[in-house]
């Protein structure tokens, strides 16, 4: 504690230093230009520098900067990713094209908590089902895209202490040639308990009754402490190949989630990736690139912290429950580019294999045996293979038409179950996707978007065959086999305005849902998935203005509302109508910016799942930075004014929840500051 505390007052220190460095208005206008001359009005994208400026803790936190996204807050970090309302396996989180998925059966570890921000050079975000080249991405594709190494040699240092007495330390070094180079990293996080607004403990959520309420000794612990290293080498066999191999292995324990009943004890995390690219083969085939990969995730999750493993004559070990997951992926891909006609065709096949193992323990299962241990994911094996192709062709300078396909087969087995003779083991799917898109760009500043899309997601492994029984009048969690994949038709119409110094974008969608996956109650001791109808809808407006004397106005709002059809009803765990203001002073080695978060209440909840609405807030942040050679220091508070607030997405449903009503608060006033140095 000792060292980061000394370390941050260094950093701060060092913000008294005269200096200059005059790319900050070059670096901000890039990002302009990136935005809204190369980006479509369904795209948009993060840049480390924006994760960097920010008190985020994950890739879930910091993407809240983008219009159209939300979290799901289940403690101080491991934040789930919402878009457009969907969430989970609705939408695809890659990693270099790596699919990568969590082992725990609430999402207590999420695709995008397993790597740090320091392996990260961008995240990019499409929104809508226009990826043809994934399988899934029913609501849009976030595409995490790692640093790349450059010739000679580079490091940089990355120290950050903040509230809570919080640290998110980094180093990274590489080194390379026109031939070979490699890159290399450690990373380091550790937070304690963070506070809200109201001056309690995130994890003081509960009445002195509730079972699920931390033990005295536990309330006040580390919220989460996290070690992550990796390493990345590349080959140049000729001046039109390479080939890369990278791996990276993460070590999360003692996380805490009051969102939920239990507690991480660990996950560990392990991503291998290699991909072999050809470019320039002939005047047809423009390139060609191979990639195959492998991650697996062991995480365990019990009660010990909690006053339900006080010891009773039946609770007989430090846990009254207990969850021992483990998930593994393989996978495989070859794509292409070709030049056919006046156009550009992608195209590409892939095969991936998923397995999913969750073993529970509880000790109140039975009477007569104690601790009986369940398979919760019986062992469950999903095979995936899919064929893609993308063609787009401009018919001339003002239109521009795109049209996709994508067919999937798809296999899933369960090895185990609980109960054979009420759930079939085995289930297979074949499905099509596709979608059309034309861009008409009138002028050269103004583009106009309109697309049309198809797009396909098959049930998970929980959805069909989760089992977690339970005597009444407690209540049980049990997978349907008979699920059918959901299918998504959607509509979506973009505009984007880009000046020299600024753009403004907007976009309006409407999806209707057939055979969605909900959570949904069959009885007051039973609750399952069942496929409904269902309908989205929503819009997204952002913009970014250089203004004179060196500011920089930005602001972002989205809207997103959905209905159950079957139910008449509205669809849960929809975000409410959300925005962001921000004005930037930026001029030669210094920056200070000042920001407006709000959020309306959401009353649109549902009642077939006692969902409760929650209320709007307003907060405000601030941050200020420096630039010296080659030292960057960035310090802020975000919610300055000390507010208590909720998001809406901050409680899970029964089972294994936290309980209707006790939802996670949000941060209350907090600081942070970070410096970096590069050489």
């Amino acid at each position: 504690m000792r060292i980061r505390f000394l370390a941050s007052c260094f950093a701060a220190g060092v913000c008294l230093a005269p200096g200059y460095l005059g790319a900050a208005e070059t670096i901000l206008l890039d990002e302009i230009a990136i935005r809204g001359e190369k980006e479509s009005p369904q795209e948009e994208s993060l840049t480390i520098r924006e994760v960097r400026e920010s008190p985020a803790k994950d890739i879930g936190e910091a993407l809240q900067r983008v219009e159209g996204i939300s979290c799901v807050r289940k403690g101080a970090i491991a934040n789930d990713i919402v878009l457009r309302g969907f969430q989970r396996d609705n939408i695809n989180v890659l990693v270099d094209g790596v699919r990568l998925h969590g082992a725990c059966p609430n999402r207590m570890d999420p695709p995008a908590f397993h790597y740090d921000f320091a392996q990260v050079e961008d995240v990019f975000v499409l929104k809508g089902p226009y990826d043809v080249t994934n399988p899934g991405g029913l609501g849009g594709l976030v595409q995490v895209k790692t640093k790349k190494t450059e010739k000679g040699f580079h490091s940089d240092v990355n120290l950050n202490y903040g509230s809570y007495n919080s640290s998110n330390d980094s180093a990274t070094l590489s080194y390379g040639t026109d031939r070979y180079d490699a890159l290399g990293g450690y990373a380091f996080k550790f937070s304690e308990v963070p506070r809200s607004g109201d001056g309690k403990l995130i994890t003081d959520i509960y009445p002195s009754t509730s079972p699920n309420r931390y033990r005295p000794d536990a309330i006040d612990s580390k919220a989460y402490e996290i070690h992550t290293g990796w390493a990345k080498f590349g080959f140049n066999p000729t001046d039109t190949s390479r080939t890369e191999l990278s791996y990276s292995y993460q070590d999360a324990s003692h996380v805490l989630y009051p969102y939920l009943k239990m507690d991480a004890d660990y996950d560990r995390t392990h991503i291998l990736n290699w991909t072999y690219k050809v470019e320039k083969i002939s005047d047809v085939l423009t390139d060609l690139e191979l990639q195959a990969y492998w991650n697996k995730v062991n995480h365990v999750m019990d009660d010990s912290l909690r006053e339900s493993s006080r010891p009773t004559a039946r609770i007989t070990r430090l846990y009254s429950m207990l969850t021992d997951a483990s998930t593994q992926v393989v996978g495989t891909k070859l794509k292409g580019t070709l030049a056919i006609g006046s156009g550009t065709l992608k195209t590409g096949l892939d095969y991936y294999n998923r397995t999913w193992n969750a073993l529970n323990v509880r000790a109140m299962y039975t009477q007569a045996v104690p601790y009986t241990t369940l398979n919760m994911i019986p062992d469950v094996d999903v095979d995936n293979f899919g064929l893609f192709a993308d063609y787009e062709l401009p018919l001339n300078e003002q239109f521009t038409v795109q049209a996709g396909i994508r067919g999937d087969l798809t296999w899933v087995n369960a090895a185990a179950l609980n109960n054979a003779s009420a759930l079939r083991n085995s289930t297979d799917f074949g499905e099509v996707s596709g979608n059309v898109r034309l861009t008409y760009a009138p002028v050269s500043s103004l583009d106009i978007f309109v697309g049309l899309a198809r797009g396909v997601r098959t049930p998970d492994p929980e959805e069909l065959y989760i089992s977690v029984p339970a005597a009444p009048p407690a209540v049980s969690w049990q997978g349907n086999p008979g699920l059918n994949p959901t299918v998504n038709h959607e509509a979506d119409l973009g505009v984007k305005y880009a000046g020299e110094k600024f753009y403004v974008t907007g976009t309006i969608f409407y999806s209707d849902l057939t055979d969605f996956v909900n959570f949904s109650s069959v009885s007051s001791t039973l609750k399952s998935y069942r496929n409904i109808d269902a309908s989205m809808w929503g819009a997204e407006f952002g913009s970014q203005v250089s203004l004179p004397f060196d500011l920089y106005l930005r602001g972002s709002l989205s809207y997103t509302e959905a209905r159950n059809k079957d139910g008449n009803r509205p669809l849960s765990e929809i975000p409410p109508l959300r925005g962001l203001v921000s004005l930037r002073y930026d001029v030669d080695s210094w920056f200070f910016e000042v920001a407006e978060n709000w959020a309306a209440r959401q009353d649109r909840v549902d009642s077939g799942l006692n969902e409760q609405p929650t209320g709007g807030w307003l907060t405000t942040d601030l941050k200020a930075g420096i630039n010296w050679r080659s030292l960057s220091v960035y310090g802020g508070v975000n919610n300055l004014l000390d507010k208590q607030y909720y998001s809406h997405l901050s409680y899970l449903r029964d089972p294994f929840a936290g309980g209707v009503g006790f939802k996670v608060p949000e941060n209350g006033r907090n600081f942070y500051l970070t410096a970096t140095y590069k050489f």
